[in-house]
């Protein structure tokens, strides 16, 4: 009878540690997709000021059209992205068209001076600040993710329950780089 026990106690502590294993993962793969949204958020939030600072833009910088045009196709891009390596590469892109765009804008006075640019260069600077914060807390979440199915006994269960590693956000080459400004 005291086998019988010992047997039941130590398959019932074997079950729970896996349990805690797995749910331990499926929390750091959620952590992950909440941290994903709160940078789609951020992501919307900036697409959504762009039409905005493009027109303004465009009426003290008209024959800035290849600039304007290059920001208007990347938001086209990063709009219909769909999976987040699809936005990430969108958003690394647009983000450098943009910083070309606020580069062209400091060649005219006037516009810099304009109330409605300045209020839409600051609140857009503050999307970004936003959108560099979710980045942070998202390649945190993804390092903690990816250790979690990577090390020991996380390794053994996540192959056995599907959980695949996921990718940080990088910037791009574009961005790591000041931008130029046409004259």
């Amino acid at each position: 009878m005291i086998p019988l026990i010992i047997g039941i106690v130590v398959i019932v502590a074997i079950a729970m540690a896996i349990a805690g294993i797995y749910n331990n993962l499926v929390t750091l793969r959620n952590r992950v997709d909440n941290a994903w949204q709160n940078i789609d958020t951020q992501l919307q939030r900036r697409n959504d000021l762009i039409p905005n600072v493009v027109e303004t833009v465009k009426g003290y910088a008209a024959h800035e059209q290849e600039t304007l045009d290059a920001v208007t196709a990347a938001r086209t891009a990063a709009t219909s992205a769909v999976t987040p390596d699809e936005k990430m590469a969108a958003d690394n892109v647009l983000t450098g068209a943009l910083r070309q765009l606020l580069m062209v804008a400091e060649a005219y006075p006037d516009l810099k001076a304009n109330t409605n640019f300045i209020q839409l260069q600051a609140t857009l600077q503050e999307t970004e600040d936003k959108i560099s914060y979710a980045r942070q807390s998202y390649n945190d979440c993804v390092l903690n993710y990816n250790n979690g199915i990577q090390t020991f006994p996380g390794n053994i269960f996540a192959g056995i329950f599907q959980f695949k590693p996921r990718t940080g956000f990088e910037a791009a080459e574009a961005a790591r780089e000041a931008p130029r400004v046409k004259f």
